[in-house]
């Protein structure tokens, strides 16, 4: 069982890095550039004409744009633990 670890390939963890940089960006603007976020984020989804399937949903749990950051910010934090421990786990692998 061991022996079928293998080490992650360099493309590999510089896209995975990639999109760790692009969570914590966006988890970034989350919590110190709130305003600006929430706004883009409701602009891009009434935005005429849309590509996104569910965005009568999504504007719908914005209404209340309160709890919708409370929300946010709360499974923020956990992506972050999730984020940065993946991160750990991937460049200590590809160290091996």
């Amino acid at each position: 069982m061991k022996g079928m670890l293998t080490q992650p390939s360099l493309g590999f963890v510089l896209v995975f890095l990639l999109f760790s940089l692009l969570f914590l960006s966006n988890t970034y603007k989350l919590w110190f550039k709130t305003e600006t976020y929430y706004q883009d984020i409701y602009n891009s989804l009434t935005r005429e004409p849309s590509l996104y399937p569910f965005r009568k949903f999504f504007l719908k749990r914005m209404e209340n744009k309160q709890s919708w950051v409370f929300w946010q910010k709360l499974f923020s934090l956990f992506g972050i633990l999730a984020v940065l421990g993946a991160d750990i786990l991937v460049v200590m692998a590809f160290m091996n």
